[in-house]
């Protein structure tokens, strides 16, 4: 029977989490590394249903069933192989490709591939240590790369003759083309990569399956990688993955940096779980691949404007991929310098510093709210609220995504507002205010930002410090509007008071019998008011 190309089922897998796909039918709950819940597939009080998002398995103790997302998809709801494959294709937003077999010359060509760029990186490596790749060998020692970390990386050097060309010989042309290491031209086939100091790029399964080469003769681009190919996409490829994969299960983080030395040297000095994109801005792709591993993430970026444009477009991305166990933080390496130079010349502390400094993505989003708009004019702060309302839309998660709202209403409310202005204002008539109220308002401030955003004019007057700690209350959201409403009524009937007293002290000197029967008048509308409000919360 004919099948899907395997390339697509395993980018499948790579761009879904296990643990996202079950949940929607099993509650699942985090206990140690793996996620248990009842098996869906017999009746079981005691949960015996275990789900590795780090392996993309579940395996029921109970009765043995096993598998991945497309065995649970067509098992959980009776579906073939083919409607599986649609659903999960349209969950990962992928397009689904042609029904077809693989053939036996496709999986012929991709181990060809293999062997190809296999051989390729041992002849970079071998002219690495010789006189012609000398100059290659001291600039890589000079970043503080030892033979060792040379070797475990595949590190080479490309001379600046057509040596892959010239060795391939027995290959047919358009096997070795399809590579990316050669290219034709009006004389023949001709290296893509020479006179550069070369990295090569591994897959998940440790297969090289392109190459990254850095200039070193200080001509731009620094780096240039392999161009797609039927098994590469710089888009869905991280650097370093390989090795950092089992790194990350056991630190319970990834940490992504800017290029390939930021990431060796990283994982070489302790941080073994860094990956980096490559020579492209970090992708959805990239985010799926990190998520699948671990949900714990800090980006680490250089603190120029380039590399607060990326983290700005990582905070982008990962939204629609945070979920209630995520930890996304933004780390910077300030005064222009890059994580390699940071170890090199002040070592794994001062790297730690910054790593554990990490600002929460909570706090990321808003610093760049703040810093993209005016918020202390009306148009900024529209633009602001706009802003932080499609960027919140992208978090899937309904119950975590109304966190995050509720959070930014509160830091709208103190940081935002036009009363926040008012309390460093002078001669400010601050009515009297005992105890018990002021510490009621501080905790509805706090609990409840929209209803501080809706009654803003009036909390604002008694000129409060809401920084204040609060004490808990049992105050429900409907309460605590009917004792704002309360309040301002008791304020308002004070104020008529005071002004009928004023009226009737000038009752001789004034006819003021009117404007007397007119607050009469108001006094008793309010006082109702107020009664039919404390009736009702009587009752």
């Amino acid at each position: 029977m004919a099948k899907y190309d395997n390339n697509f089922t395993d980018q499948l897998r790579e761009r879904l989490s296990i643990v996202d796909v079950i949940s929607r039918r099993v509650p699942l709950v985090k206990k140690g590394q793996n996620y248990w819940g009842c098996c869906p597939f017999h009746n079981e009080k005691t949960p015996s249903f275990s789900v590795s998002e780090d392996k993309g398995f579940f395996h029921c103790f109970g009765c043995g069933k096993h598998g991945d997302i497309i065995s649970f998809t067509m098992e959980s709801e009776h579906v073939d192989f083919k409607t599986a494959i649609t659903e999960l294709a349209d969950m990962a937003g992928l397009k689904l490709p042609e029904y077809k077999p693989k053939t036996k010359e496709q999986i012929e060509s991709e181990e060809t591939y293999i062997t190809i760029t296999s051989d390729a990186e041992k002849i970079y490596t071998e002219k690495l240590f010789t006189p012609e790749g000398a100059h290659a060998l001291e600039y890589i020692r000079g970043r503080g790369f030892t033979d060792e970390m040379i070797k475990k990386y595949g590190i080479g050097y490309a001379p600046k003759n057509n040596i892959i060309s010239n060795k391939f010989t027995n290959i047919k042309q358009d096997k070795l083309i399809s590579t990316g290491l050669v290219r034709r031209g009006e004389f023949g086939l001709y290296d893509f990569f020479r006179d550069k100091l070369m990295f090569p790029i591994f897959n998940a399964h440790g297969q090289i399956i392109a190459f990254s080469g850095r200039s070193l003769d200080g001509s731009e681009p620094k780096y240039i990688n392999t161009s797609d190919t039927e098994l590469f996409h710089k888009r869905q490829t991280l650097f370093g993955f390989n090795f950092a994969r089992e790194s990350i299960h056991r630190a319970n983080r990834a940490i992504v940096v800017e290029g390939q030395i930021d990431a060796i040297q990283m994982q070489c000095n302790g941080f073994s779980e860094t990956v980096a994109p490559l020579g492209t801005a970090l992708t959805e792709d990239h985010i799926a691949i990190l998520c699948k591993a671990n949900r714990n993430i800090i980006f680490c970026f250089d603190g120029d404007g380039a590399g607060q444009k990326a983290a700005a477009r990582a905070c982008d991305i990962v939204l629609p991929f945070l979920r209630d166990n995520s930890d996304v933080r933004f780390a910077f390496v300030t005064c222009g310098k890059d994580p390699d130079e940071i170890l090199r010349k002040s070592g794994k502390k001062e790297m730690d510093k910054i790593i554990n400094n990490a600002m929460p993505l909570v706090d990321f989003l808003w610093k760049i709210t703040n810093q993209n708009y005016l918020v202390n004019t009306p148009s900024g702060k529209t633009q602001a609220e706009k802003f932080l309302k499609s960027e919140l839309e992208k978090i899937t998660d309904k119950l975590l995504r109304a966190e995050y709202e509720h959070e930014y209403d509160s830091r709208k409310f103190n940081e935002w507002h036009k009363w926040k202005k008012k309390t460093n204002a002078q001669n400010i008539d601050v009515p009297d205010i005992e105890l018990t109220t002021k510490n009621t308002l501080l905790f509805i401030v706090n609990k409840y930002p929209e209803l501080a955003e809706r009654y803003g004019d009036f909390i604002s007057v008694f000129n409060l410090d809401f920084s204040s700690n609060v004490n808990e209350m049992n105050l429900d959201f409907s309460s605590a509007e009917k004792y704002l409403i309360s309040l301002k009524l008791q304020k308002y009937l004070e104020k008529l008071n005071i002004k009928k007293k004023q009226l009737v002290a000038n009752a001789l000197k004034n006819n003021n019998s009117d404007s007397i029967k007119e607050i009469d008048k108001k006094i008793k509308e309010a006082q109702e008011k107020l009664e039919l409000l404390l009736d009702t919360n009587d009752k």
